[in-house]
């Protein structure tokens, strides 16, 4: 995801043999728990912003001009609702996803008039290996089967913005909301992803 001349070269071999897709989903992600006063973190800051952020353009950019002269289909980032607040010790991960939200609403609103739709989809916690290692409880945790199902269902409906499960739809707004002194003392002594790769 972080190599754009190698996706690239994907994109064209994928186009030569089998033409325009209906459905591109850039969903390759990585987190870390960083800390920025560690000088050692700069690389896993630099590693999850370039996959989780460039990755989504790298992954999107050589299909949009054959998708638009094919006449439609749909680009789907995996953003997260980690994105919707600055998670201490997450940094890097709420900071690549909150770009990633911001990036695909740039993109719809560029692509409106395109006929290629653009789906954010915000999961919550997923039952992965990435969130195995995670050292506390994740609410409303989903088996992948059950979120994939989901997930395909709002990019063929064409959903803007698609938050996962319903719950967490609901908890992200009230998250949202918080005003930051209170946000800031809730905050403040939570749980945190450990300094390491996950």
């Amino acid at each position: 995801m972080r190599d754009a001349s190698a996706l690239a070269e994907a994109a064209r071999d994928f186009l030569a043999r089998f033409g325009s897709p209906q459905v591109v989903i850039a969903n390759a992600g990585v987190s870390r728990g960083t800390l920025t006063e560690f000088a050692e973190d700069l690389p896993a800051f630099r590693a999850v912003l370039e996959t989780n952020v460039l990755g989504l353009v790298n992954a999107f950019q050589p299909f949009i001009a054959p998708m638009r002269a094919a006449g439609g289909g749909a680009l789907a980032g995996i953003a997260s609702i980690a994105g919707f607040r600055g998670l201490p010790g997450s940094g890097a991960y709420s900071a690549s996803k909150a770009a990633a939200i911001g990036y695909l609403e740039s993109l719809r609103v560029e692509l409106r008039k395109s006929g290629i739709a653009v789906v954010t989809v915000c999961p919550g916690y997923i039952a992965t290996p990435m969130t195995a290692r995670n050292p506390y409880r994740m609410p409303f945790l989903m088996q992948p089967d059950v979120a994939a199902a989901r997930i395909a269902t709002a990019i063929a409906r064409r959903r803007r913005f698609y938050v996962l499960p319903w719950q967490m739809a609901i908890a992200g707004r009230v998250f949202r909301a918080l005003p930051r002194p209170l946000y800031d003392r809730l905050l403040a002594s939570g749980p945190r992803k450990p300094r390491r790769d996950a």
